[in-house]
């Protein structure tokens, strides 16, 4: 069978790139839809080539639901149980996303959403495959190409420009910044409704080159937990288990969300909210530069490498740039500052570092051009 060679190079980019695959490691490729057969077909070839052992498991939000919509906390720990000692015994993980429907999960009742996100995801992605090497990306299927407004050849080329340019030479471009951030105490993020501060003074940086998400383009810290203070307006949308948020405007006192409003969902924002006291305070900080992505299409995985974007995330933050807080909440909320969005500034020690979407400084025009 003729494979698009575009998949091709993509599983190749993933295997010896992003996962480095070595002989004799077991790899976990997780494929969620039936459009993701193709990539998940040449990423078990070539790992077995390259030596490694791959292990695969195919399911799809319309076979988890039954379960996850009828189990009591007893099954949902058993189920987590049993998936948690199979991430446990891998080296790596492949995760590749492509629901049929975004919005398969989105009538599940608040209970069943809590066991899902607090027993399952917690303990099998949150505190086992974060440990691992992994990778995760979404597909482009026709789901995908309707939720980002595009035909479905358009998105592909599009999709396929993205998660295949050339990471080594982001990352080289990427080091001044991570240099820049690792030396900042004080930041200042400034656009129309949001005001908002807090420090990153002794939180490692870290650079995504795609060696984790798939598309990538972030380099990230952690604020320290509790020195923010602001108000902070969100201006794109942001799926989450089903329910699509829009406007999502955080008040914060000394690093808790003290108030919260979204105005169509305002019950189940206070749901996430409550999920554990570490919903309440925020776990990352991001930059995106990505230049192939420029508007949001309600996949985080996109969303948050919008070129002239930050995320400032709700909720546990990671092993490598840690500051404490931890949650079964991760939730990347993303703010554009290009002109387009209403433009924005960000400040490091009170120096102004990103206008309207654009590096101000030298040693950082090498982000604003493609690679």
């Amino acid at each position: 069978m003729k494979v698009d060679s575009r998949i091709s190079q993509l599983a190749c980019n993933l295997v010896k790139f992003s996962l480095e695959l070595k002989k004799g490691q077991i790899l976990y490729v997780d494929m969620v839809g039936p459009d993701t057969r193709d990539l998940g077909r040449e990423i078990i070839r070539i790992s077995t080539e390259v030596g490694a052992i791959p292990y695969w498991n195919c399911s799809d939000d319309q076979l988890s639901k039954p379960f996850f919509a009828n189990a009591n906390e007893t099954q949902v720990f058993g189920f987590s149980v049993f998936h948690q000692a199979i991430m446990e015994r891998v080296d790596a993980y492949v995760g590749i996303r492509g629901a049929s429907n975004s919005f398969d999960l989105s009538d599940l009742s608040s209970e069943q959403k809590a066991f899902r996100q607090n027993i399952y995801m917690s303990q099998v992605h949150m505190k086992t495959r974060l440990k691992k090497r992994w990778v995760v990306l979404r597909y482009p299927n026709a789901a995908m190409a309707q939720m980002a407004k595009k035909s479905q050849d358009a998105f592909e080329d599009f999709y396929f420009k993205v998660c295949n340019l050339d990471y080594s030479k982001m990352s080289e471009a990427m080091d001044p910044l991570v240099a820049l951030m690792s030396r900042t105490d004080r930041v200042r993020i400034v656009s129309p409704g949001t005001d908002i501060e807090f420090s990153i003074k002794n939180i490692p940086v870290v650079k995504c080159d795609g060696r984790i998400n798939i598309p990538d383009g972030e380099v990230f810290t952690a604020p320290v937990k509790n020195s923010i203070n602001g108000v902070i307006q969100y201006n794109t949308t942001s799926l989450n288990q089903g329910v699509l948020f829009r406007d999502i405007r955080l008040v914060v006192e000394n690093g808790k969300i003290v108030k919260f409003s979204s105005p169509e969902n305002q019950k189940e924002l206070e749901e996430i909210f409550n999920t554990d006291p570490g919903a309440r305070y925020f776990g990352e900080f991001a930059i995106g530069v990505n230049p192939f992505i420029t508007d949001p299409m309600n996949d985080i995985l996109f969303d948050e490498k919008i070129k002239g974007s930050i995320h400032l995330t709700p909720g546990n933050s990671y092993d490598d740039a840690d500051n404490g807080n931890k949650s079964a909440v991760h939730w990347d909320l993303v703010l554009i500052q290009t002109e387009a969005y209403g433009g924005g500034q960000i400040y490091f020690d009170g120096k102004l570092v990103r206008n309207n979407g654009v590096f101000c400084l030298d040693e950082l025009k090498g982000l604003d051009s493609p690679f």
